[in-house]
């Protein structure tokens, strides 16, 4: 049996993602990150901005680009999203009507800002599905920024949602919604990992995400040239808050992001080991260097080589039958 066969056995699998959503709103950054991607593979997700990220004014003409780029050639990954307004935006259907009758097949998902509440997210899902079944998409996935108060206080339910894969900590937004309760310090390091509204916010939506097998998504550093603050906080949104992917708004951003939520080659190496050795054992308890392992240790140990090998490592030999 393949071990997802045995490990999940009664579950159903978590949904596993590149550790890196990096942003793009200009026309030339889209094609440059779109290069990158080609470059490094698909390592990393790029999501195509609609809504904070573009210029206001030219909004269909963007949305069309958008599903060019993604339904184009140079997406030979499947692995671009787009990010369309809010579901209360005058733009927010045209955005998912022109996006999924463009490249809905492609799309790898939609991102939705700004939802209020469960009943907003539910609303707004039902028109992606619309719109990407007359493009013969079904199931198209959707990604929820959680950034208000609303959204918040339903992100379980939300999470729970079988369309939605990921839940992203929208910080600006959140702290915006406070009215200066919030000081703007809260919005980077090291505030934003010690205020105790932003700290709740944060465990909260990762709570979340892993009651239901989905990813919790860290918010961006703003700051796009110090790549020593970009991998502090990447390291402690995974270390200590339990975030599985993290944004990037700069492309200098995505390797210290790869890198931090790359597991040490001795965790991997270790990870191999028992897996190989537990399904030698038929998936029954072993020992490995004096240390008792089962199924549950051999879940944690399996999504070490999954995040191992979403981020391009190369596992060690006979690893990657267990994926």
């Amino acid at each position: 049996m393949h071990p997802t066969q045995v490990l999940f056995l009664g579950k159903q699998q978590p949904v596993s993602l590149p550790v890196c959503d990096h942003y793009a709103g200009a026309e030339k950054l889209m094609r440059k990150s779109v290069a990158l991607q080609q470059e490094l593979g698909p390592v990393f997700d790029i999501t195509l901005d609609c809504e904070d990220g573009a210029s206001a004014g030219n909004e269909a003409a963007h949305a069309q680009l958008v599903a060019s780029i993604i339904a184009g050639a140079d997406n030979r990954f499947e692995r671009i999203g787009a990010r369309v307004h809010d579901l209360g935006s005058a733009f927010f259907e045209q955005d998912v009507e022109i996006i999924c009758k463009g490249a809905a097949p492609r799309l790898a998902y939609l991102m939705l800002p700004k939802a209020e509440s469960l009943a907003d997210v539910s609303a707004a899902i039902a028109l992606i599905e619309h719109y990407s079944s007359l493009a013969g998409r079904q199931a198209l996935p959707v990604h929820v920024l959680i950034e208000t108060h609303g959204a918040l206080a339903d992100v379980f339910a939300i999470a729970a949602l079988p369309q939605v894969q990921s839940l992203s900590f929208g910080i600006m937004d959140f702290v915006s919604a406070h009215y200066g309760a919030i000081p703007s310090a809260a919005m980077r390091s090291p505030g934003q990992f010690s205020h105790p509204l932003i700290t709740r916010a944060k465990l909260e939506i990762a709570a979340a995400c892993h009651a239901h097998g989905k990813v919790p998504s860290h918010n961006v550093t703003t700051d796009i040239k110090d790549n020593i603050t970009v991998a502090a906080d990447a390291g402690r949104a995974v270390n200590e808050f339990g975030y599985t992917r993290m944004w990037s708004i700069h492309p200098q951003q995505i390797k210290p992001i790869l890198n931090a939520f790359t597991p040490p080659q001795s965790e991997i190496s270790a990870a191999a080991q028992i897996l190989l050795a537990a399904r030698q054992a038929a998936w029954g308890p072993i020992q490995h260097e004096g240390t008792l392992h089962d199924r549950a240790s051999y879940r944690y140990y399996w999504s070490v080589l999954q995040r191992a090998k979403n981020n391009g490592v190369a596992l060690p030999e006979n690893a990657t039958t267990l994926l």
